[in-house]
């Protein structure tokens, strides 16, 4: 009897436990037997951790009985990134390499049936994981090439590439017969593809003054428009308004990213725009499914959330957003398990007024009836416009206008006096206005007593709730951020009043 132990990683939303892949080789009848709550994808490892060994010229142990345990065995495992480990610990456990050296690593990557190694998701997952428990005893990750590339951007985490099993067999041989593996570099990433700019869209002056409001505090924004106003465009162009993601931001929105496989290197640092279909499901906003994956607006982490033709969406998937974004995270709870995902995303939505889509435009006229307009717009439920810190209305533009050459001022022109007020917040509060709560709020966006009077009394007349009175508040200190002021004058707080009467919420 002979026995190998190989360590690995599963993936648990974000988290990435340990996983241990003990493997037992013993005379009997043969078998190939895997247990420790696998997924399917796990339980076919059997058959390409088979053809991979015997294609690249290893010995399979054919006529023993292997019974491999993946511990613990209360933890859920899936995808092909156990196949490697599973390899190893055979090949340890028949004595074609040496088990003692295994100590020292962790392994994770799909084999392919001639022994090649494909990339897993969670790369990033489990570099954070190794680099989080730090310390002399962390073990060095062994990881498919693309994998690797991803791994590497996290610091104080030590990783190795490997293109084949051969590859990882050589380099686990005794003494200088070995031939080590290769660190993975960190991608240093080429010219990011620049945003469009702002300018290129005519006229919307005061749709550009939202975004560039909501972008100094980041605030979420419902855009009301007809057809063809520029209201896709004016989304397409708000990235290029934030400032870059700091490191520690660019490996959380990585990090998500990587467990659905949609990083690349390329991309980071550089925030995420994610724009799903109207047509999409609750669990494909939110996240789901068995085992839980992260959905748009955790994909969307530190980035931006575009929902166009925003009732068109289903009533659950949209009501499916109210708590994160108040909370900036979603949890999932199923009966088995439960996974926590970030989503620290700001919301962009668009809309048309009506069915039609021209009421209140002077190029077409509307055909609504108002039971019509009501049925449409009710369609979006109070609680979620309550969470929407800014409606703006965006006007059809003349068609005189848009023959004229682009006007406003260019992206980079706002992005950095978008840039100079997160500055002023984040040394006066540290964090952006949208964030604001509690004590917090009633310090760094204290009102003079006119300007509380003039509040209530909107308040008063407009029957709103107490969200909305706050989240007033926070858009006036973005305001006044903007203007460089210190305290919040009237003229910030008229502004910010006027963002929340475009619609009414039911």
């Amino acid at each position: 009897m002979s026995l190998a132990v190989v360590h690995s990683r599963a993936l648990d939303g974000l988290r990435a436990p340990e996983v241990t892949v003990e493997v037992h080789l013993a005379n009997g009848l043969p078998s190939f037997t895997l247990v420790g709550l696998a997924d399917t994808e796990v339980k076919e490892s059997r058959e390409r951790v088979r053809a991979a060994l015997q294609t690249s010229g290893l010995e399979f142990p054919a006529n023993r009985r292997i019974t491999v345990n993946l511990a613990p065995a209360e933890l859920p495992k899936e995808s092909g990134r156990f196949d490697l480990p599973v390899a190893l610990g055979i090949l340890a456990a028949s004595g074609q390499i040496d088990a003692a050296r295994l100590a020292d690593f962790e392994f994770a990557g799909e084999l392919s049936l001639a022994g090649d190694l494909r990339p897993v998701r969670g790369a990033l997952a489990m570099a954070l994981a190794v680099q989080r428990e730090g310390g002399a005893a962390s073990r060095t990750l062994v990881l498919p090439v693309e994998s690797a590339a991803q791994a590497a951007q996290v610091g104080g985490a030590a990783v190795l590439a490997a293109g084949h099993l051969l590859d990882v067999v050589r380099a686990l041989l005794p003494g200088e017969a070995a031939v080590p593996l290769p660190a993975a570099p960190a991608v240093i990433p080429g010219a990011a593809t620049a945003w469009p700019d702002l300018r290129e869209v005519h006229g919307q002056s005061a749709a550009k003054r939202a975004l560039e409001i909501a972008a100094a505090g980041a605030h979420s924004v419902l855009m009301v428009g007809p057809p063809g106003s520029g209201k896709s465009m004016l989304a397409q162009r708000f990235g290029g308004l934030l400032p870059p993601l700091t490191r520690d931001e660019a490996l959380e929105s990585a990090a998500v990213l990587s467990l659905a496989g949609a990083f690349t290197p390329a991309d980071w640092g550089r925030r995420v725009l994610r724009s799903p279909h109207h047509g999409a499901s609750s669990v494909a906003l939110v996240g789901g499914g068995s085992p839980p994956r992260p959905g748009e607006i955790s994909l969307a982490h530190h980035g931006v959330l575009f929902l166009d033709e925003l009732p068109e969406f289903a009533r659950a998937s949209l009501e499916a957003l109210r708590e994160p974004l108040e909370t900036g995270r979603i949890t999932i709870s199923r009966a088995a398990r439960q996974a926590d995902f970030p989503a620290r995303f700001q919301l962009l939505a668009a809309m048309n007024p009506c069915p039609c889509g021209h009421r209140g435009s002077p190029l077409q006229a509307c055909r609504c009836t108002p039971d019509a307009v009501a049925r449409y717009q009710g369609r979006l439920s109070g609680p979620l416009l309550d969470r929407i810190d800014i409606q703006v209305e965006v006007p059809a533009v003349p068609p005189e206008a848009l023959a004229t050459a682009p006007d406003g001022e260019p992206s980079h022109v706002v992005a950095a006096r978008v840039s100079t007020a997160r500055e002023r917040a984040w040394q006066r509060q540290g964090g952006l206005n949208a964030a604001l709560a509690g004590e917090d709020l009633a310090q760094h966006a204290a009102l003079d007593a006119a300007s509380q009077a003039f509040l209530k009394n909107a308040a008063a007349r407009l029957g709103w709730s107490a969200r909305s009175y706050h989240r007033v508040q926070r858009l006036a200190r973005s305001i006044a951020d903007l203007a460089g002021a210190d305290a919040i004058a009237l003229p910030h707080l008229a502004e910010a009043i006027q963002y929340r009467r475009v619609l009414v919420a039911p």
